[in-house]
């Protein structure tokens, strides 16, 4: 008998148990807010409740960064004006768009966001800089690459003064910013299906360094030198970091790189972008 009112008690205590699709909908909402947004979208197939409080703007616009209205004026109305209304309504929506590869001035800059932090990065095509001889065929040559983000990048043959300059207004979420340059020596090849890199024309960067300089329009400012002795691969030279701590200010960021010693000449060098990112991410 002891037994049986055992057992009973059991089956009782079991039909109160609460499974997933009970937990209250605010109750997924704040454990969303702690997570990042690649754990959300798999959380989101656990049931119904999961996939409405995964799509909550509540969620989406705690995870987007502080500026990411001016981002949507800048960037997103720009791409398709008749999803406009539909990018502007749904925060979630945003969020994916961002994080996607997005180009604006006319294709010579690109933003988007890091998918689990939500910060923003930023590349600038050689397009966009003014640098020495650049329409000049002589000077330099565009290669097709799958290699850059903007489907080419820039190969200077040969010149005897260097300097590319460039700069961009835009309104930075408050942190550290570091800018690079992706650069390499030597013209990248593909044959027999395979990636190589022809060498013979990579000269005068190791008699005098190339001078990298930042400054933006608050008054930081960075500057470092470096001898290009590293042939046959991509590498990003770290230029230097600025802090933004003023939201909904835009800021000029101005960057340069230069090589005007004109006692020799120096070519074989690929340029594919600047890049604009957090300041935890330059290593990356």
């Amino acid at each position: 008998m002891g037994a049986a009112s055992s057992l009973a008690g059991s089956e009782a205590y079991a039909g109160k148990l609460c499974g997933l699709e009970d937990v209250p909908e605010n109750c997924i909402t704040a454990m969303f807010m702690c997570m990042e947004p690649p754990e959300i979208c798999i959380l989101a197939r656990v049931n119904k409740s999961f996939h409405r409080a995964s799509r909550s703007d509540t969620v989406w616009e705690h995870k987007l960064p502080l500026n990411y209205k001016f981002l949507v004026r800048r960037i997103l109305e720009d791409q398709q004006v008749g999803e406009k209304d539909k990018v502007i309504s749904h925060t979630k929506e945003i969020y994916a768009r961002l994080c996607r590869p997005n180009f604006f001035d006319a294709g010579t800059k690109e933003a988007w966001l890091d998918k689990r932090s939500g910060k923003v990065c930023l590349a600038i095509s050689p397009k966009a800089m003014k640098i020495t001889g650049f329409d000049d065929r002589r000077y330099w040559e565009r290669i097709p690459s799958d290699e850059s983000r903007f489907g080419s990048i820039a190969y200077l043959r040969q010149v005897w003064w260097l300097e590319a300059v460039g700069n961009i207004r835009f309104e930075f979420a408050p942190g550290k910013y570091s800018v690079l340059f992706k650069i390499h020596l030597g013209k990248p090849l593909r044959k027999c299906g395979r990636k190589t890199c022809n060498l013979d024309q990579v000269h005068g960067w190791d008699i005098k360094p190339v001078r990298f300089q930042l400054s933006t329009s608050d008054g930081q400012s960075a500057m470092s030198e470096r001898h290009l002795d590293e042939p046959g691969r991509w590498f990003y030279h770290h230029v230097g970091d600025f802090v933004v701590e003023n939201q909904n200010s835009p800021v000029w960021v101005k960057f340069s790189m230069l090589q005007i010693d004109c006692t020799h000449t120096k070519g074989g060098l690929c340029l594919d972008c600047v890049i604009i990112c957090p300041f935890e991410f330059r290593g990356k």
